[in-house]
């Protein structure tokens, strides 16, 4: 099951569950839509994975399967991958 990681790795936005602007690699490396489309230029710059939308799990499901509340944030954010 996917963990729906809360924010973006590089500029520590929120991505709340429902959001569409979560991407995702096989890995589940989370970013937003901002950071994979600019910086990172839809490749992950953890594994070298294609960054895809994230998947949104419907509300009536996240009572029993929540969203994970950790937080990654790598504090150079992007600018390594450039």
């Amino acid at each position: 099951m996917l963990e729906l990681r809360p924010n973006c790795e590089c500029c520590n936005k929120d991505l709340p569950p429902e959001s569409t602007e979560a991407r995702i690699c096989s890995f589940e490396c989370t970013f937003c839509a901002s950071c994979a489309d600019g910086p990172l230029g839809g490749k992950c710059p953890n594994c070298g994975g294609e960054l895809l939308a994230r998947p949104r799990r419907p509300a009536n499901r996240l009572a029993n399967n929540p969203a994970s509340t950790q937080r990654i944030y790598k504090p150079g954010g992007c600018a390594n991958s450039a």
